[in-house]
C-alpha cells in the first residue's frame, strides 16, 4: 500500500526548515510540498477549494472561512507574526511629513481590505492615535479571498491593472500598507513615529502578538484520520523546537491552545471591529474540533 501523502503548503521559516528539508519526518505519511511565493497565493485556493490538506493561511483568511462555514479546522500553531507598526508608509517625494493625524482625506492604498497587515495596521492607528477609519480613503487591488465578502462602502477599487507600489511611487496614493514586499529605498518612511520600537512596547505592556499566519488543516482530515492531526501538530512544534529562540526574546510563534488564545482574541475582536466578520467568534468555539482532537493540555 502507498504511504499517505498530505498535500502541504508552506512558506520556508526557521520554525518550519526541519520540516522542509525532511530533517523531521513521520513514519505514517509524508508531507507533500508546495513552497509557493508569495505564500499569500496559497490562501484563496485552500480557503475556497480546500486545495491542500494541510495549509498556513492568513488568520483574517480563516476567520472569514470560518464564518462562511468552510471545512477547515484552524491549529493552535502560530506560522508568521511580526510588528506592525513600521508597515504603513509614505513617499517623501510627495509628502514632506506624513503622520496618522494626517490621514483623514487621503488615499491609503492595501492589497485587499482584509488583508492581515492592513487590519493589524488600521487597529493601531485606531486605537493608539485615534484615527476614524471612515474618514480614510481606503484603495483595494484585489478581491478578498473568500468570494462572499463585500468591502464596506468606504474602500475603494484601485483602477483596473494598477500596482499598490506603483501608485506610492508616482503619488497616485499617499500612503501604503506594505509588509514582505516593503521596498528598501530611503523616500520610504514609515507614517507611524518611532515605528521600529512602537511595536515592541505595545507587546511589553500587553504581553500579545499581531498574528499573521496560522496552520489549517481540511476537516476530512479530522474526521477521517484524527490521530493524525495529533501528529501534524506535535511534529510543527518539534521543528520549532529545533529552530531555537526567537530573536529579541519574544515568542513571535506560539504553539498551543493556552499560548495562542489571548493574541486571537484581540484579532477576532478587531476583524469584528473592521467588518472583516460580522459576528465576534469565540476562541473556544474556533478551537473546539481541533481541542476535541489535540486534547486540553496543549
Amino acid at each position: 500500500m502507498a504511504r499517505l501523502a498530505l498535500s502541504t503548503a508552506l512558506k520556508r521559516y526557521p520554525s518550519t526548515e526541519a520540516l522542509l528539508s525532511g530533517k523531521l519526518s513521520s513514519p505514517d505519511f509524508d508531507f507533500e510540498f508546495h513552497e509557493i511565493e508569495p505564500i499569500h497565493d496559497a490562501f484563496k485556493p485552500m480557503a475556497r477549494e480546500r486545495r491542500f490538506d494541510v495549509s498556513e493561511m492568513a488568520i483574517f483568511t480563516f476567520l472569514q472561512a470560518y464564518q462562511y462555514k468552510k471545512p477547515l479546522v484552524l491549529l493552535p500553531v502560530v506560522l508568521a507574526s511580526r510588528f506592525q507598526h513600521g508597515c504603513i508608509v509614505y513617499n517623501t517625494d510627495f509628502h514632506a511629513e506624513m503622520t496618522p493625524a494626517m490621514l483623514p482625506g487621503k488615499k491609503v492604498g492595501v492589497r485587499a481590505y482584509t488583508q492581515t497587515t492592513g487590519a493589524w495596521v488600521r487597529d493601531i492607528l485606531a486605537r493608539e492615535h485615534g484615527l476614524d477609519l471612515e474618514s480614510v480613503q481606503w484603495v483595494i487591488f484585489e478581491d478578498a479571498h473568500l468570494a462572499e465578502y463585500r468591502e464596506p462602502s468606504f474602500v475603494t477599487r484601485a483602477p483596473a491593472g494598477a500596482k499598490l507600489l506603483p501608485m506610492l511611487m508616482s503619488g497616485q496614493i499617499d500612503a501604503a500598507i506594505l509588509g514582505n514586499d516593503l521596498p528598501d529605498d530611503p523616500r520610504i518612511r514609515p507614517v507611524i513615529p518611532n515605528a521600529a520600537t512602537a511595536g515592541r512596547a505595545w507587546h511589553d505592556a500587553t504581553g500579545l502578538i499581531p498574528i499573521n499566519h496560522m496552520l489549517v488543516v481540511k476537516s476530512d482530515l479530522l474526521r477521517f484520520r484524527p490521530e493524525l492531526v495529533g501528529e501534524i501538530y506535535d511534529l510543527f512544534r518539534r521543528s520549532k523546537d529545533m529552530a531555537g529562540p526567537s530573536p529579541g526574546g519574544v515568542d513571535m510563534k506560539p504553539l498551543g491552545f493556552e499560548a495562542v488564545a489571548p493574541s486571537l482574541d484581540l484579532a477576532i475582536r478587531l476583524a469584528h471591529e473592521q467588518q472583516i466578520i460580522s459576528r465576534r467568534f469565540s476562541v473556544e468555539e474556533l478551537f473546539a474540533e481541533s481541542r476535541a482532537v489535540l486534547g486540553g493540555a496543549i
